[in-house]
């Protein structure tokens, strides 16, 4: 590292927004599949190795990247064996990436989207790497949450630390936690809701999304028998929600609660992929530069409101750079619940105008380790309609953290 970058480092990690340099992580590129009901829409079907190959292809062919030139992917998954590495791997061969291209499969929860591009990025800015790609799939269909922890076969010590024994709570518990240590109400939660829902109407009929997704042809089984589909939508959206119709639902989590099905993210399939490099490597081989890939943390919370996450986050990010969040504008939050997205937008003061401006997970869905690269894919084209040049990806984590990413936008 040269004495000019050495400063850069040293004045970001003093708090100054960090100038542009030759060595900056750039995004040349993010897409995603549409994203669809989990069990019963359909790509109920589809087995993740084609969901991310759906992703891959379509990132190959919109920034005409030579597939032999990139040198590592990291894959964030949650509900599969090992995190899906081997499917991930096979992909990756299916979408033409030669066997000299690395792979690797993470799991931070909720954030492993979002983990996988930071990594990448670390890996570029250290100079082990100079292109990758940062991914993640979720199929939800087929590989559940409940599956993959088997209480009986933990220690008794985890159940004598309250913190440990914590971890086990289910997420919708924790986002009743949230709400009544907040005070976030039914009210606010359902309306929440409610604009998320009209915000991803408004912006699927618009024709907000087509920037991003990538169709997939697939098939669903009937029986015996496939049908040849294609999916170019998400499916979860319902233009037809309404403040009323939230408010008559059932509590899902506890009879005196007030999560529902309604006001909580959908369970949901799906696929994202992110392209990232040097700049001067993106230079050189003529890729498009979309963004810049400012910067990255995690913030550690008590696992019993671990949707508090991005009110951690968030303002760690923004006092690594120097900014306030006024400056930022456009926030992706991560829809888990809306009683921790409603806590976290008042606890920062953060308007609600620059909060999910297409609507979120409530709306379309939380593929688990899919959905922080899908934010990428989402925020970028929004970046350039609203000629906006801060944004910011936040999610809430399982165990208790929370995740918080900075973007530029260098699109005209």
């Amino acid at each position: 590292m040269n004495r000019l970058q050495q400063l850069q480092v040293n004045l970001t990690a003093n708090g100054s927004f960090p100038p542009k340099s030759s060595e900056d992580v750039v995004i040349c590129g993010a897409v995603r599949t549409p994203l669809t009901k989990a069990k019963r829409g359909p790509l109920r079907d589809t087995p993740p190795e084609s969901l991310l190959q759906t992703a891959f292809t379509g990132l190959i062919q919109k920034t005409k990247v030579d597939p032999k030139l990139v040198q590592d992917i990291i894959v964030g998954n949650v509900n599969q064996p090992g995190s899906g590495a081997i499917t991930s791997k096979m992909a990756a061969f299916l979408s033409g990436f030669p066997d000299t291209t690395t792979l690797v499969s993470i799991n931070r929860f909720c954030s492993s989207g979002i983990e996988a591009c930071s990594l990448i990025a670390a890996k570029i800015r250290s100079g082990h790497i100079d292109i990758g790609i940062g991914a993640g799939v979720e199929q939800m269909s087929m590989f559940d949450m409940q599956s993959s922890m088997n209480a009986e076969n933990l220690s008794d010590a985890v159940f004598d630390h309250p913190q440990a024994r914590d971890c086990l709570l289910g997420m919708g518990q924790t986002s009743e936690n949230v709400a009544e240590k907040y005070g976030i109400t039914r009210l606010q939660q359902d309306t929440f809701a409610f604009e998320s829902h009209q915000k991803a109407y408004q912006a699927q009929q618009q024709g907000l999304f087509k920037d991003e997704i990538i169709p997939i042809k697939t098939f669903i089984k009937d029986g015996d028998k496939q049908k040849e589909v294609i999916v170019s939508e998400d499916d979860g959206i319902r233009k037809e929600t309404t403040v009323e119709g939230l408010g008559k639902l059932k509590p899902a989590f506890s009879k005196t609660g007030t999560t529902t099905a309604g006001n909580s993210s959908q369970v949901t399939d799906g696929a994202a992929a992110v392209l990232l490099a040097r700049r001067t490597t993106a230079q050189r081989l003529g890729l498009p530069i979309l963004a810049r890939f400012v910067d990255y943390t995690v913030a550690g919370v008590p696992p019993d409101v671990m949707g508090i996450g991005p009110a951690a986050a968030i303002p760690q990010l923004l006092s690594k750079v120097g900014l306030k969040p006024n400056d930022i504008d456009i926030y992706e939050i991560n829809e888990a619940f809306a009683s921790q997205a409603v806590y976290c937008q008042q606890k920062i003061g953060i308007e609600s105008k620059r909060i999910n401006p297409k609507g979120g997970a409530i709306a379309f869905g939380h593929p688990l380790g899919c959905t922080g690269a899908r934010q990428v894919a989402t925020l970028l084209p929004e970046l350039k309609r609203q000629k906006a040049r801060l944004g910011v990806i936040s999610m809430c984590i399982a165990t208790g953290m929370g995740a918080a990413a900075l973007i530029e936008n260098e699109q005209q």
